[in-house]
């Protein structure tokens, strides 16, 4: 439960330098419990139902695998998750086997692809 906890916390917290009105206590409201409960949630001594942790997970538009600590990425499922990282890893063996001159080449193009995908998805 510390992980859910933790990352309650940081969600809120992150969301919250943005939004100001995102305490404890605005959570709370929005998901339908007591500030002392969802207080409890963050602090780690009460672990909230499932409809209660879906609820808190599309107020801060993360996936529930990544509050419970299944996936490290905010938006992505534990299967999703692991997809990326053996996609990653793939990538960085390709990379790690091609003359450093060669390497420091497709690093930047493939950081240049993915910043105007980015780029694009913001628009």
């Amino acid at each position: 439960m510390d992980i859910l906890a933790q990352r309650l916390k940081a969600c809120r917290e992150n969301i919250k330098k943005f939004e100001p009105e995102f305490t404890q206590s605005f959570v709370a409201n929005k998901i339908g419990v007591a500030r002392t409960t969802y207080t409890a949630y963050e602090n780690g001594t009460k672990m909230p139902p499932i409809d209660t942790l879906s609820n808190i997970a599309k107020l801060f538009n993360v996936s529930i695998d990544y509050l419970t600590g299944l996936s490290n990425h905010p938006k992505l499922s534990y299967d999703k998750d692991i997809k990326v990282d053996t996609e990653v890893e793939e990538l960085m063996h390709i990379l790690q086997s091609m003359p450093e001159e060669k390497r420091k080449e497709m690093e930047a193009k493939i950081l240049g692809y993915a910043q105007a995908l980015a780029d694009l998805k913001n628009k």
